[in-house]
């Protein structure tokens, strides 16, 4: 368990710079309209280089999007355990808690209940990939997690349990929606946002007929090229 009061003095630095980033992508959930009113959450690991105890900033409970400052986030050890802020973390926080504990390849993750990917969740059936941007950022469907309670760290067992191993940076926990994880906060919400993009088009596919399947060496070769060829360098 920690021990941690405060913010170790070498870490401050970067903690200070997490909360400014993880405010500004709270701003981006309502902007791609993957929430409404105080739901959903954001968080990022700050590594401690030193071979300390890493910490995670995570944003406050039930506050309002417009009120969301980097002065309004909150850190929180990997226990889960408030370490500074003055209110209470996300009942989301035990989750995230539990993937950063378990995932140490893992410094974002992102939960939204985003219409599209939630209605794939409320059915408990993953998304298929049936579409090249799904291969690309996906590497294949998005799984469906099992169902979970939120209060304790259930939710973060089963993204744990589905994700390690799998491709996606997205799991739809059954009955409740998606979560994502990245290499940052950033990756994380990116991965948020594809998630509902390519949820709603396979909706839309179905409504009109049955979506067509795409080749695995197909998906396999696109994936590559997206994670390790595509973009800046």
């Amino acid at each position: 368990m920690s021990t941690l009061t405060e913010i170790p003095a070498h870490l401050r630095p970067a903690v200070d710079d997490a909360k400014v980033r993880v405010a500004a992508l709270h701003a981006e959930l309502p902007r791609w309209d993957l929430v409404v009113w105080t739901a959903g959450n954001v968080s990022e690991r700050v590594k401690d280089e030193q071979g300390g105890q890493d910490l995670f900033v995570i944003k406050p409970s039930g506050v309002s999007y417009d009120d969301l400052s980097a002065e309004a986030m909150v850190v929180c050890d990997l226990d889960g355990n408030l370490v500074e802020g003055s209110r209470a973390p996300s009942s989301d926080t035990a989750a995230h808690a539990y993937v950063y504990r378990n995932m140490p390849e893992v410094g974002g993750v992102v939960h939204t209940h985003s219409t599209y990917a939630t209605a794939w969740a409320a059915r408990a059936e993953e998304v298929p990939c049936v579409l090249t941007m799904m291969a690309d950022e996906f590497g294949g469907p998005i799984p469906v997690g099992p169902f979970a309670i939120i209060g304790d760290d259930s939710i973060g067992r089963g993204i744990v349990e589905t994700l390690k191993g799998h491709r996606s940076p997205a799991v739809l926990m059954r009955n409740h929606g998606p979560f994502t994880i990245g290499r940052d906060a950033k990756a994380a919400v990116k991965a948020a946002v594809m998630c509902e993009e390519v949820a709603r088009t396979v909706h839309i596919a179905r409504q009109l007929g049955e979506p067509v399947a795409m080749d695995q060496a197909a998906i396999d070769s696109l994936y590559h090229r997206y994670q390790n060829v595509y973009g800046q360098h």
